[in-house]
C-alpha cells in the first residue's frame, strides 16, 4: 500500500505560473498512490480554472473514494471567510484539503482549527512573490476510516498554520481529534514543522524522513507521514520512502510504501 501527501500549490507550476489540468493529472498519476492527502487545494477558484482539483486527482488514480474539505470560502492572501460547517461554500470558490483513496471509506470526519491571531511573514514563490506579511487562515482536518486488505485504517489529511508555535498547538488538536477514530491511525500532510518538531509534538512515529521543501533543492521536511503508536505493530512495515520531483508545486510529494 502506497501512502502519499502532496501540497499542490493549487496545481500551479513554478515554470510558467499556470494551472493545467492535464499537467496536474500527469503529476498525480505518476505518484500511483493508494491513499493520497492533498493540501492547498482549490475548488471553483478562477486562478485554477474553476476546477475541482480533488476530483481530478481521484480520476488520475482511478480512486473511487475522494472528498474535499474547505478551510475557507474565498482565496487565502486575498479575501476569504471561515466556514461554519461542512456544507458551507458550495457554489463559491473554496480552498482546503483533499483525501483520495482506492480503498473503501466507511466513515468521514471533519475537524476545524482556528487561525493564529497574528500575522506572520511568509515566502511566496514564483513571479511577483517574495516575503510578505500574511494573515493566517482557518485550517481543517479531513479524516477517513478505510477498509484495507490489512484491516481498518484511519488516515487523516491536514495543512497546519505557518505561524510558529500555533502549528504546534494545532498538531496537538489534530492528534486528539484523530484519536476518536479507530486505530491504527496515520496522519498525512504539510504540518509546516520540521521532522523533529512533528515527532516530539505528536509523539507519533515518523514513517519517512526526507526533505520536501523547496521542490528544486529540498532543505527541510515540512510534509510528513506520522503513525500513532497505538496498534502501530498492526501496520505493514515501511519498505520505501521517496520524494520525487514533480512538474507542479513548490513542494515535493512524500511517498511511503507499506508492505
Amino acid at each position: 500500500m502506497r501512502l502519499a501527501t502532496f501540497n499542490l500549490l493549487h496545481g500551479r507550476s513554478l515554470t510558467d505560473g499556470l494551472v493545467d489540468p492535464d499537467r496536474l493529472t500527469a503529476a498525480v498519476t505518476a505518484l500511483d498512490a493508494d491513499v493520497l492527502a492533498l493540501q492547498e487545494v482549490d475548488r471553483d477558484q478562477s486562478r485554477s480554472g474553476n476546477l475541482d482539483l480533488t476530483a481530478i486527482a481521484a480520476r488520475a488514480l482511478g480512486a473511487p473514494e475522494h472528498r474535499f474539505a474547505a478551510a475557507v470560502v474565498g482565496t487565502p492572501g486575498e479575501a476569504f471567510r471561515p466556514l461554519t460547517h461542512d456544507d458551507d461554500g458550495h457554489g463559491e470558490p473554496c480552498y482546503g484539503v483533499g483525501l483520495v483513496s482506492r480503498h473503501p471509506v466507511t466513515a468521514w470526519q471533519v475537524t476545524r482549527l482556528r487561525p493564529a491571531p497574528v500575522r506572520s511573514p511568509v515566502y511566496v514563490p514564483g513571479p511577483g512573490g517574495g516575503l510578505i506579511l500574511l494573515r493566517d487562515e482557518p485550517r481543517v482536518v479531513l479524516a477517513a476510516v478505510l477498509d484495507t486488505p490489512h484491516g481498518p485504517l484511519t488516515v487523516a489529511a491536514t495543512h497546519l498554520s505557518f505561524v510558529p508555535g500555533w502549528n504546534i498547538r494545532q498538531l496537538r488538536q489534530v492528534v486528539r481529534a484523530v484519536r476518536t477514530l479507530p486505530a491504527p491511525r496515520i496522519l498525512l500532510g504539510d504540518l509546516n514543522l520540521p521532522a523533529w518538531a512533528a515527532r516530539l509534538t505528536s509523539r507519533w512515529h515518523l514513517l519517512g524522513r526526507r526533505p520536501t521543501y523547496p521542490a528544486g533543492a529540498p532543505r527541510v521536511q515540512l510534509d510528513h507521514a506520522l503513525a500513532d503508536r497505538q496498534r502501530f505493530d498492526q501496520l505493514p512495515p515501511v519498505t520505501a520512502v521517496r520524494t520525487p520531483l514533480s512538474t507542479i508545486s513548490d513542494h515535493r510529494p512524500l511517498l511511503v510504501d507499506l508492505g
